[in-house]
This record gives C-alpha cells, sequence and structure tokens, in this order.
C-alpha cells in the first residue's frame, strides 16, 4: 500500500496497525474519496473542575479547541474526512447553552530519533502524528503511537503554541501530556474514547470521556484525498 492510499495513522503503527480491532482499523484507515466518517454519542464528562482556568480557556473555546468548566452527559457528534493527505475532524457537542465545535487535523511525521516511551511497544512503527487544533490553528500537539489489547494510545511527546506567525515550543517543565486512549467495547457495540491532559505540579487540567457508533457514508466531492 503506496503512502499516499494510508492514513497518518496506518503510516505510524507500521504492520502494528493489524493489532487494532477490526472495527478501529476501519476508523482509522484513510476515509475513501467523497465520503465522510460520521460519528453520534454521548460524553460522560467533558472538560475540566479547575474553574481557574475559565479565562484562558475561555480564548481556546473562541479558536474551537477547548472549553471551560465541566459538563456531564454531553451528545456530540463527529465528522471525518481524509484531506490533502491529513485526517480532519469536526466533533460537535451539544451543551445546554448551545452547540460548540472543536475542530483538528492529524498528519503523520516520521520518528526524529530512536523512540523510547515508557511502557510502550512501537515495534517498526516509522513515526508519529502531529495533531493541529483549532481554527485558527493555535494549538500543535506531536504524539506517539502504539496498541494496546486492540485499542489506540496515543501520548503527546511535544507541544507548540501557534501565535501568528511566531511557533513557540512548551518547556518540558510546563508542558502538558495528553493521553488518548481509543478502543471497541464488544459488550455494547461502541467506541468509547478517553482523553486526559495533565500538568507538571499542577495534575489533571482537562479530560473528557465517552462513546459513540461510527459509520462511513457518501459525502460532498469536496473531502476528497488529495497526493
Amino acid at each position: 500500500m503506496s503512502s499516499a492510499s494510508r492514513s497518518a495513522y496506518e503510516m505510524a503503527l507500521g504492520s502494528r496497525v493489524s493489532e487494532l480491532h477490526p472495527i478501529l482499523r476501519r476508523y482509522f484507515a484513510t476515509i475513501p474519496p467523497g465520503s465522510v466518517g460520521f460519528g453520534e454519542g454521548v460524553f460522560d464528562r467533558f472538560g475540566t473542575e479547575r474553574r481557574w482556568l475559565g479565562p484562558v480557556l475561555a480564548i481556546a473555546k473562541r479558536c474551537g479547541v477547548i472549553v471551560p468548566g465541566m459538563h456531564r452527559d454531553v451528545p456530540f457528534r463527529v465528522e471525518n474526512r481524509t484531506e490533502s493527505g491529513r485526517q480532519t475532524a469536526t466533533r460537535t457537542m451539544c451543551f445546554d447553552g448551545g452547540e460548540w465545535s472543536m475542530v483538528d487535523a492529524v498528519s503523520f511525521v516520521p520518528r526524529r530519533h530512536p523512540a523510547s516511551v515508557r511502557g510502550a511497544n512501537l515495534g517498526d512503527s516509522s513515526g508519529g502524528v502531529v495533531d493541529v487544533l483549532g481554527e485558527p490553528s493555535v494549538v500543535e500537539a506531536e504524539f506517539d503511537v502504539d496498541v494496546v489489547d486492540g485499542g489506540l494510545r496515543l501520548r503527546s511527546r511535544r507541544i507548540v503554541l501557534r501565535l501568528g506567525a511566531l511557533r513557540v515550543s512548551v518547556p518540558k517543565a510546563i508542558r502538558p501530556v495528553t493521553a488518548l486512549s481509543e478502543r471497541f467495547d464488544d459488550s455494547i457495540d461502541r467506541q468509547r474514547v478517553d482523553l486526559v491532559v495533565d500538568v507538571p505540579v499542577i495534575g489533571r487540567v482537562y479530560e473528557y470521556s465517552g462513546t459513540f457508533i461510527y459509520r462511513i457514508e457518501p459525502g460532498d466531492d469536496s473531502a476528497q484525498t488529495v497526493g
């Protein structure tokens, strides 16, 4: 399979993509040209209990990154596309005060140096993925990719802030660490996603957890794989 026909996740995992649950293999594969992946579900928890982060997160909310406050039982839908070799996603949450969308785009990044990730078995992985969040793009997070018990695990190894033309790498001493788990729960026939963000010294500053169903359907021709 050529790199043009493989998704960022497939390129990062290499042969280990076969270890994913069959449903997840389809979820993390390239979406066919002219098609869209649709997901619908509920987040049990979404946000943060740390109220003092409110002013900062209010800015991030306007950019489509994260929202202030802790929210429970939040219905959401997701639209996934493959565009110009990137996996793009728009997740729309239905809060009591109205809808809000979180946008991101994931692409493959070659490994810069031999990986040394605690507890990870990266096998023949040739790199990781970089997730650019926001509209306009304001945060860039680079992740190691792993497979554990048929599920996908991501752990951030680098965070960059995009401030106009300026790109600022967040120092390790204060760098948030994001860990994401995606797995398929056969007992309820739904996909489960869990994400936590921890900051040194401070601890947990953000999280979400929920389940959803997913399907791929024909869409408009503007959402196509290119290159």
